[in-house]
This record gives structure tokens, C-alpha cells and sequence, in this order.
């Protein structure tokens, strides 16, 4: 009798903890279901917004303008020289994009924080413990740049503002990709440094551009750096055994910089003046706000730049 009383206790015991159980599990979807929005960011995390945020922070300029298209405003921003509409010259600065300082980013007293993926993810665990939300943020890739502008119209309850600025996006890039000619290209894109050349691959923000005009990067297969997937070493003898069609450059800095540096690198060696692209003069440089920088919701506009250099006769 005594183990059968014991056996009837622990069993309510458990149908109890079991109902506490399925009440909290009851609880967080009712409560996930009156929130503000919920979100999943591109780290994969659901993040709730119980109400509309109201004192915003962004860790990168190229997220200003989308935000404030679908209606939203920010208390801070990084510094940037090129990247910066009128309405945020007078927020706070939180710092360099590469730098962002996390006391600076406190004292606005965000209640979300919206941060650059690949660059800022490790204020999100600081940010989370002191009780303020975190959206990581990709906007590389044109497609990423589209669930970009969703979150955001997400966090201003703004989404048909989301809707149309998508619909106006495609259309532009549709309308340069019906005027390119029907023709595959092989190309191949330079990263130029202090420190040297690297070659780009598809993940990069020219890569993507050059795969949406329908080319081939040559370097597609190559084995990326370890602490860059968008980016391969670079070899000059691979290069010249691939023979791309078409060269692009990108690199930070001034262009005539950068052009002079590539034409003495080319003048200096027989290999390089040897490659068809380079006697074609099918070697072109692509700004660093277009291609380096994420062009953000001008992806249209770096589309169109990008194809306008190899057929300048179509795109006047």
C-alpha cells in the first residue's frame, strides 16, 4: 500500500510539473503572439519585440537609409565619410564601423541595436545582459539585402513602405538585365591592399553583383582564406592559367590611387602585360561605395555600374 500511495504522489507530481510545463510553454507563445514583431535575424535567432522600438542604434551607415525609407529613425550611428544621409549627421557618433565603442553605444540608451554581421557580433552578448535587443544584419548579397529591408520595415511596422521599396529594387535591376547582351563572360575581381592582392570570390559584394549579370567567376572553386570566406589567395600564375576575359579591382582609397598602383604592378611584370584582358583593356575599377562598402539598397545602381563598364555602348 505504502508503494502504491508512493507511485499515486510521484505521478501528480509529475502531471503537475507537467502542466506547469505546457502553462509556461503556453505563456511564451501568447506572449511571442502579442509582441510588437517577431523577427528571425541572420544569425538564425528569433528576436521579439514586445513594443516598437523608439531609440534605435545601427553599427553600420550603409543600414541609415534603408531603416528611414520604411519610417524608422535612429539616436546613433557609426562615422562615415560617404554613407550618410542628412537626417543622421546630427545623431550620435557610436564610433568607426570597425571600432564601434560599446560605452558610447550605451549612453544613447538604445532599446534595439542593429548590427553588422561579420564586424560587430560581439557587442550582442554585452548588449543582451544590460536588457537590449540585438538584430544582426547581412547585407552583402542582393538577397540578403532584400530580407534586410523586411527587418526593417518588420521593426517599424511598416512593411507595405517594405513591400514597394523591394518591388522598386527588382524592377531596376530587371531593367538592366533585359538590356545586357545574351553573352557568358569569364571574369576575375582584384582586391588591392597595402599588404597585397587577394582575389574575390561569388560571397563578396562584386562577386554577387557579377553572378546576378550572369558571368563566371574564375576563381568560384578556389579554397577561401580562413579569416575571409568571400576572399582566395591570389596567384598570378592562376590567373594566367585561368585567363579571365574581363579583370575588376576593387580596393579602399582614392581611384587614381589605386589605378596608378595596379599599372605600375602591371608595367613591372611581362606575365601581367601578357593577359588578353589587360591588352583588350578589359580591366576595370570598381568604387569602393558600390563594391567594398554593401551599396545597401542602391544594389540596382552597382548592377548597373558594373554592367555598363563592359558594354558602355548599351547602358548611356
Amino acid at each position: 500500500m505504502k508503494r502504491i500511495l508512493i507511485g499515486m504522489l510521484l505521478g501528480l507530481a509529475l502531471m503537475a510539473f507537467a502542466g506547469c510545463g505546457t502553462q509556461g510553454a503556453k505563456e511564451q507563445a501568447a506572449s511571442s503572439a502579442s509582441a510588437f514583431a517577431t523577427i528571425e535575424d541572420d544569425l538564425g535567432r528569433e528576436v521579439v519585440l514586445e513594443k516598437k522600438p523608439e531609440r534605435i542604434v545601427v553599427t553600420s551607415a550603409s543600414f541609415l537609409e534603408p531603416l528611414h525609407k520604411v519610417g524608422g529613425d535612429v539616436v546613433g550611428r557609426p562615422d562615415s565619410k560617404t554613407q550618410m544621409p542628412d537626417y543622421a549627421k546630427d545623431k550620435a557618433s557610436v564610433g568607426k564601423v570597425y571600432q564601434i565603442d560599446t560605452e558610447k553605444v550605451l549612453a544613447c540608451e538604445p532599446d534595439l541595436v542593429i548590427i553588422n554581421k561579420g564586424m560587430n557580433e560581439k557587442l550582442v552578448d554585452t548588449l543582451e545582459a544590460s536588457g537590449i535587443k540585438t538584430l544582426v544584419v547581412d547585407s552583402k548579397s542582393y538577397e540578403s539585402v532584400k530580407h534586410m529591408v523586411q527587418m526593417f520595415a518588420a521593426v517599424t511596422g511598416e512593411q507595405e513602405k517594405g513591400d514597394t521599396l523591394i518591388k522598386t529594387m527588382d524592377s531596376k535591376i530587371a531593367g538592366t538585365l533585359q538590356k545586357l547582351p545574351k553573352e557568358k563572360h569569364r571574369i576575375a575581381i582584384l582586391h588591392s591592399t597595402n599588404q597585397g592582392l587577394t582575389v574575390q570570390l561569388e560571397g563578396s559584394i562584386a562577386g554577387s553583383t557579377a553572378k546576378m549579370l550572369g558571368w563566371e567567376n574564375v576563381a568560384a572553386d578556389e579554397t577561401p582564406l580562413e579569416k575571409n570566406p568571400d576572399a582566395a589567395p591570389y596567384s598570378l600564375e592562376t590567373l594566367v592559367e585561368k585567363n579571365p576575359e574581363i579583370i575588376f579591382v576593387t580596393s579602399m582609397g582614392k581611384m587614381e590611387d589605386i589605378k596608378a598602383s595596379m599599372e605600375e604592378t602591371i608595367a613591372g611584370n611581362p606575365a601581367w602585360q601578357a593577359l588578353p584582358a589587360v591588352q583588350q583593356k578589359k580591366l576595370y575599377y570598381l568604387p569602393q561605395d558600390f563594391f567594398l562598402l554593401s551599396p545597401g539598397i542602391h544594389y540596382p545602381e552597382a548592377v548597373a555600374y558594373m554592367a555598363k563598364l563592359v558594354y558602355p555602348e548599351v547602358f548611356r
